[in-house]
């Protein structure tokens, strides 16, 4: 059924496009009602309106929190326009029709996402009205337009004006259907920050989620798996899904999943030029330079051969130095607070390479959620922002006190490494860190150890030596060297000794642990047996 649109309401939060939309509207001689600061514009810019009020014949009150909440406005919308019952109670009633109503909603999700908000401004920029006015329009789609989002401003206008004065039904339809999926995205909003912010019994507040934002992916993990990203309001953190796409083909699954990885990772080195550099999620580069150039040397070297095809995140932006050093390898994607005119000019030079640039400042990471999910259900969990509980050395031999922030550089990427982790790390400058060998996703700890991070660890000494480190010692002496002043870190407790027969073997001296195992006493014998410094941090760091 079509029937000329003859009445508008048009109540807006957001007022952008919002004066030319009603100017459209006005145009095509459709009688305009509104609201507030919404009336104001429109009449401000000469454009006929009526205020809500003279069309119900109350007054707007208690502070503007009601005034569309009235039977002149929800008749209007409700009603069936082929219903003959209908039509007389609107007769009866002197009720008049509205045809199309605009409205956004209160900013809600802006308003919270502010650190210094307060529970009062959360409570107040809760919509009632709004989407209680939506709801009835796009309850009654067959018949009535409701427009929500200001991008569809300008098609809704076109086709008023190719249709003779209304939209299809297909519009309507598609529109009502957005309306539903945006109020419901914005009481979930609502909802989520209750349940972070008004006590509940043992935590088990509902949990829910909804996401419009959809963008369309090449394909999933695999080719033959179709995929999308389902992207969050902005919000004020930096995140790969938001950041922006400066150069190179599209993103695909895989790419999100690893550019993730590598911003979380980078996160823990936020406050110095640093870099992570992710290969299936895991943290093959890791470390911290005088200059990003610096920090990208010491984080490649940590896995050259890994690094090939990568996702990498630093914490600085990107200068000419860092990308003369990225521009000649095989790097999948760059994720990076900025790009300085002349590195986006040597890195776009390379077409399949993708530059994002964060959208928002590149800070630590703040409290929050993490979601995974299983067959079935949603785990979710507290971010992991800790560190470490404690520092106790367990061991006769001790710590030297230059190696503590080794030590937390070392706990900081074990975190981002699949379990069991287990990383090598050293101060390859003073003061700056790079990860040197890593056991990522064994079943077993020793396989960890000694397969791979000390092999690792080996192979990349080999190459540090045959590219001129060394200082004139053989390669044997110079990788005695360098293993006797790394530092072993495992994400979880040493469940046996035969970890710590492993590590003395290779000659190493440091090692830090959780810590929790029964087998503590022996560990710890171990170590003293073959002079190792043991410490035990109090805190797991479990990724699966």
């Amino acid at each position: 059924m079509s029937l000329k649109i003859e009445r508008a309401l048009i109540s807006v939060s957001d007022k952008t496009g919002v004066v030319a939309f009603a100017r459209g509207l006005h145009e095509l001689g459709v009688d305009l009602l509104s609201t507030g600061g919404t009336a104001k514009a429109i009449r401000d810019a000469g454009i006929p309106v009526r205020d809500i009020s003279e069309f119900t014949g109350f007054p707007e009150m208690l502070d503007g929190r009601v005034k569309t909440l009235h039977p002149k406005v929800h008749a209007g919308l409700l009603h069936l326009r082929e219903n003959e019952a209908h039509q007389r109670t609107m007769a009866e009633h002197a009720l008049q029709s509205i045809d199309l109503v605009c409205v956004n909603l209160y900013p809600f999700e802006a308003t919270v996402a502010k650190d210094d908000v307060t529970f009062e401004d959360a409570i107040e920029n809760i919509d009632i009205g709004g989407p209680t006015m939506l709801r009835s329009a796009a309850k009654n789609m067959k018949y009535v337009t409701v427009v929500t989002d200001p991008g569809d401003y300008e098609p809704v206008l076109a086709e008023i004006r190719e249709n003779g004065g209304d939209t299809s039904e297909a519009t309507r339809l598609r529109l009502g259907q957005k309306v539903f999926a945006r109020v419901a995205s914005y009481n979930a909003a609502i909802a989520e920050w209750l349940s972070r912010n008004v006590p509940t019994a043992e935590q088990q507040a509902p949990f829910v989620l909804t996401l419009n934002d959809c963008l369309p992916l090449r394909y999933g993990e695999n080719p033959h798996q179709p995929a999308l990203l389902y992207r969050a309001p902005p919000g004020e953190e930096a995140t790969v899904a938001h950041a922006e796409q400066l150069h190179g083909k599209d993103m695909s699954y895989n790419n999100y999943l690893d550019g993730n990885a590598a911003l979380e990772a980078a996160r823990e080195l936020v406050g110095t030029p640093g870099a992570a550099i992710i290969k299936h999620t895991n943290p093959c580069g890791f470390a911290t330079g005088n200059t990003l150039r610096e920090a990208l040397e010491a984080g490649w070297a940590g896995d050259p051969v890994s690094a090939f095809g990568s996702v990498i995140a630093v914490t600085v932006p990107v200068d000419a130095d860092a990308a003369e050093f990225l521009a000649p390898r095989f790097v999948e994607v760059i994720i990076a607070p900025d790009f300085t005119p002349e590195a986006l000019e040597r890195l776009t030079a390379k077409k399949n390479l993708r530059l994002l640039k964060l959208h928002a400042p590149f800070v630590a990471a703040r409290d929050g959620r993490t979601l995974r999910q299983i067959g079935g259900g949603l785990l979710v969990q507290s971010r992991d922002n800790d560190v470490m509980a404690s520092w106790e050395v367990k061991s006769k031999a001790e710590f030297p006190a230059n190696m503590a922030k080794l030590s937390e550089f070392g706990v900081r990427a074990c975190k981002h490494v699949k379990s069991n982790a287990i990383l090598l790390v050293r101060e390859h400058a003073p003061g700056r860190y790079q990860t040197l060998g890593m056991g990522a996703g064994q079943p077993n700890r020793v396989d960890s150890v000694k397969k791979l991070a000390i092999a690792r660890a080996h192979e990349n000494i080999r190459l540090m030596h045959e590219a001129g480190e060394g200082g004139g010692l053989d390669l044997d002496a110079y990788r005695a060297k360098i293993m006797g002043e790394c530092i072993l870190i495992s994400d979880a407790f040493f469940p046996f000794a035969d970890n710590i027969e492993a590590a003395a073997e290779a000659g190493i001296r440091f090692i830090v642990e959780p810590g929790g195992s029964v087998k503590d006493d022996e560990v710890v014998a171990a170590c003293d047996a073959h002079n190792i410094a043991i410490a035990f941090t109090g805190m797991r760091h479990f990724l699966h």
